[in-house]
């Protein structure tokens, strides 16, 4: 398998740092609003990543954090009269409701900023005591970014130019333009922790090193995150941890492009911002999730009302052959049929093609082609009326994939969404229907379509047999 490193700005094959098992740290939201379509991006394409490894056979510990402590969130506090930690866990219940939505498994730990002062002040004292920190006079401690020598390694920009674009903000006490801050003295009204430097609270880069340094160690597999993270947070992300452990950050930095809304950059004030719920209760969740994995992760996505349209027409497509599918296997006959075996090459080499787009870097776009493909060998074998083995291997396959990509989650399958009493009375009219046709009483079977068609049955007549579904 190989990965674009941000670090090295070139595709690697992976190598864990031990057989068999891979670490991964992903930044997660600061928690003072719901998530917007540009949030939703790198929730999606790491989770498809974590799903990747796990279907390799890797035993895979997935650390994503949640901001809870930060100036967004004091402000929102003070605006609504509250405090941060009631905005904060109100954010992140939300959070695990837009990411259930968009069929985002829980990582395997969730740490909070707030819960690990104690390793983030042990850190800090430690970068001090090595001399690449210093309080102010103040109570803040400040990064010397200037004693670190691979400082700019991740953005790749030369130290001289991250200087010309540094400034010291008005009420800072750094030594240095470029210094950025490890603890932030408290001001009047906020929250803050006693610390050895004074009342005062974390920075946002340090809080991330620490979260990673007490849940997954020194040195991870991998750290992932929105391309607008390279600098300067994962850039101080590194410098700190480097220069605090002696031993390298993360093997390999992986970073999703941005998302346009438009063909325009995503903004408050132009009026097209959406959140994940806005999207999703006008479209539903998994047309989301659809766009997050239509595209290479690396490229950019431009979200309209016509391109959530499409994925829904996409998503469609997947879920008749799904269906026609799951409704074939009940009503196969046991044995091979001819085609059998020719239908199950094509599905293995559509299996190949899935697999070595997703080993190239995950390379989602060209794994869902292969899954399309793998669609039109389903749909051939069910209409040339393949056997009970067959279908069996064929909706395995198929399903595996999918859910791969995280996708045909939200539907349930034919006949599945109501109670077992609604679901026998259908049956029986679907039965009572059939028969009055084999004795060609037309208008009994015409009154048995139209009645449940009044109670949202959709019947499709197949040489299988007559699937039905709930409409929509």
């Amino acid at each position: 398998m190989k990965l674009y490193n941000t670090l090295t700005r070139e595709k690697e094959e992976f190598t864990p740092i031990e057989p068999g098992k891979v670490k991964i740290y992903a930044c997660g939201p600061t928690v003072y609003n719901y998530i917007h379509i540009g949030n939703a991006r790198p929730i999606c394409t790491f989770d498809v990543l974590r799903r990747w490894f796990q279907y390799l056979g890797y035993e895979v510990t997935y650390v994503q954090n949640f901001t809870d402590i930060d100036d967004k969130i004091i402000n929102k506090a003070n605006e609504e009269g509250s405090d941060y930690l009631t905005v904060s866990r109100r954010y992140i219940e939300e959070y695990k409701k837009d990411a259930a939505g968009l069929n985002v498994r829980p990582a395997d730990i969730h740490p909070k900023a707030t819960e690990n002062i104690d390793i983030i002040q042990e850190m800090i004292q430690d970068l001090i005591d090595k001399g690449f920190a210093y309080p102010a006079d103040n109570g803040d401690v400040y990064f010397a970014t200037k004693k670190d020598p691979g400082y700019g390694k991740l953005s790749h920009q030369p130290m001289e130019d991250l200087v010309a674009g540094a400034r010291i903000a008005p009420g800072e006490h750094k030594r240095d333009a470029m210094d950025f801050a490890l603890w932030k003295a408290a001001k009047p009204g906020e929250p803050s922790w006693d610390s050895p430097w004074g009342q005062g609270r974390p920075g946002w880069h340090i809080e991330c090193s620490a979260m990673v340094r007490r849940y997954l160690g020194k040195t991870i597999d991998i750290h992932c995150g929105g391309q607008d993270l390279i600098f300067p947070h994962h850039e101080n992300e590194i410098a700190q941890s480097e220069c605090c452990n002696g031993v390298p950050f993360a093997h390999y930095w992986m970073h999703n492009g941005y998302i346009n809304v438009d063909n325009k950059k995503m903004s408050k004030s132009l009026h097209n911002f959406f959140t994940v719920r806005e999207v999703a209760d006008a479209y539903g969740y998994e047309p989301v999730r659809y766009l997050m994995v239509s595209s290479h992760y690396r490229m950019p996505i431009n979200y309209s009302v016509d391109v959530i349209l499409q994925c829904k027409a996409s998503l469609e497509r997947l879920y008749n052959c799904r269906d026609n599918l799951f409704f074939a296997l009940e009503n196969a006959q046991r044995g091979e049929m001819p085609g059998d075996a020719a239908a199950l090459e094509k599905a293995q080499g559509c299996r190949q093609a899935f697999e070595d787009a997703m080993n190239d870097d995950l390379n989602t776009a060209n794994a869902l082609a292969a899954l399309f493909d793998l669609a039109r060998v389903a749909n051939v074998a069910v209409a040339d009326g393949a056997g009970h083995d067959a279908l069996q291997a064929l909706y395995g396959l198929f399903i595996g994939l999918a859910d791969v990509l995280g996708l045909l989650y939200s539907h349930p399958l034919p006949g599945k969404a109501g109670d077992a009493e609604e679901d026998a009375e259908i049956e029986a009219l679907v039965a009572a229907r059939t028969k009055a046709r084999k004795e060609k009483n037309w208008a009994e079977a015409d009154r048995i379509r139209d009645e449940l068609k009044a109670r949202g049955i959709v019947l499709e007549d197949t040489p299988q047999g007559v699937k039905w579904r709930r409409a929509e």
